[in-house]
């Protein structure tokens, strides 16, 4: 079990994000939908026009602006969130694994029920973080749970190093040492060309920048981007009861009243 903490914790020491979406996000190119469970709650086409419970509402200069930050922002953001969620976290189950082969090999009793306990994590993160063609989602808040899971302790280990949340996917990546010899770095070359594919680079330096530093630029931004909310949310009456981007602090923030 030491192996899932250290994986924690390492990644916890250096970084750790806590942003998550409480509703659902899809996005495509001309697009950008907020969802509560199946039902569109806010929608923004085109970047400026935004809608309310199937309103129109009329916007300032300055909402306009706000709105085009926010909805670039998130169009730019998602589809790259769901190819290091779900290449990422593939990559940190693997490095796990080859850790764990190391140590007890694949004929030990426990090996079968954590392999077992890593694929369900592994599908619990790609039914959050899913594309098909050029459409992306993120489904909404933290879906870990390890009431129906085979072994229990294994599972709320794995939960604590890869949660299925977004900052907790960002804290679990940003912890991968892609410089250790038993990290897959076929994988991570792969995970480079995928994000360098899917729209424009990250402004974040050269391709060989680390998983570490583009899961900080990516929590980052969405902190960033709660900021543009927060003003369209402030000054919209209508938006205002879809805080979308979260943080543990902000929620810390609301409950003592400050």
């Amino acid at each position: 079990m030491f192996l899932f903490t250290g994986l924690s914790s390492s990644a916890q020491a250096e970084y750790t994000c806590d942003i998550d979406f409480a509703f659902g996000i899809a996005v495509n190119n001309h697009q950008l939908r907020v969802l509560d469970k199946t039902r569109t709650v806010v929608q923004i086409n085109g970047q400026s026009q935004l809608f309310i419970g199937g309103r129109w509402q009329t916007l300032t200069d300055e909402q306009r602006g706000w709105l085009k930050d926010y909805a670039s922002g998130l169009h730019y953001v998602v589809p790259k969130m769901i190819v290091l969620a779900t290449e990422g976290v593939d990559l940190a189950i693997d490095t796990i694994e080859h850790v764990y082969l190391g140590l007890v090999g694949r004929d030990h009793d426990s090996y079968e029920r954590l392999n077992t306990a890593m694929s369900r994590v592994q599908n619990r993160v790609k039914d959050k973080f899913r594309h098909a063609s050029n459409h992306y989602f993120i489904g909404p808040g933290s879906l870990e749970s390890v009431d129906d899971f085979v072994d229990s302790e294994i599972e709320a280990q794995l939960e604590e190093a890869i949660s299925t949340s977004v900052g907790g996917i960002l804290s679990a990546i940003s912890g991968i040492n892609t410089g250790n010899s038993d990290v897959n770095q076929e994988k991570v070359a792969e995970i480079t060309r995928q994000l360098n594919s899917v729209g424009e680079q990250l402004d974040v330096g050269d391709k060989a920048t680390t998983l570490r530093k583009k899961a900080e630029w990516f929590c980052e931004k969405l902190k960033r981007l709660d900021i543009a909310e927060e003003k369209l949310r402030a000054s919209v009456p209508d938006f205002k009861p879809y805080d979308i981007i979260i943080s543990q602090k902000k929620k810390s923030n609301e409950e003592s009243g400050e």
